[in-house]
């Protein structure tokens, strides 16, 4: 089974790709690095060829509105069309939890439009919705602070480790599509 990671030299796509070779899948890292640009479409279908399945944790360069929802559909659709053509049998993606709650940012409105394009594809699917990760905190609460006030909304959280993440990305990926969406979280909030 050859598994292609687009987004595989990233923070989640290099751990994922270490765990399906942990479990002797052929996988196979695609990002710009390594030739393979979702957004242009070089290399895509080279890189998607014979894959049985495609891993999709790649995200947007920039989290403005526009930036952003060019990036999800363009990718989406140019990758999408790429597997279709190749025959492939499952795409995942890794979302957000509570996506579809958060529709005040362009960001996650782009991250909806590429889970709505990922539905409406012929290719079985699974969309894996995961909460904060651990590594990011540090930029949350930076982003939040001001001076010396941090303000924070009045919400717990439920963060996850970045290799949590992977792991379970590893065990969607090579389990069968789930037509829908899996939410995954840290232990405690």
């Amino acid at each position: 089974m050859k598994i292609v990671v687009i987004g595989g030299s990233g923070l989640v796509g290099s751990k994922l790709v270490a765990e399906l070779d942990k479990r002797r899948r052929q996988t196979v890292a695609a990002s710009p690095d390594t030739g393979v640009n979702t957004l242009t479409g070089e290399g895509l279908a080279d890189a998607v060829a014979g894959a049985s399945v495609v891993v999709d944790v790649s995200n947007a360069p920039s989290f403005e509105d526009a930036a952003a929802l060019e990036f999800f559909d363009t990718s989406t659709r140019n990758l999408l069309a790429a597997e279709a053509a190749a025959g492939v049998r499952h795409h995942v993606a890794l979302s957000v939890v509570g996506t579809e709650r958060l529709t005040e940012s362009g960001y996650f409105r782009a991250k909806l439009a590429q889970e709505e394009l990922i539905k409406r594809s012929s290719i079985p699917y699974s969309i894996v919705r995961a909460t904060q990760f651990f590594e990011f905190l540090d930029r949350i609460a930076a982003d939040a602070t001001d001076g010396n006030t941090v303000r924070l909304p009045p919400a717990l959280i439920q963060p996850m480790a970045a290799d949590d993440v992977a792991s379970a990305l590893g065990g969607i990926a090579v389990g069968s599509p789930v037509n829908g969406i899996v939410e995954i979280a840290g232990p405690d909030r």
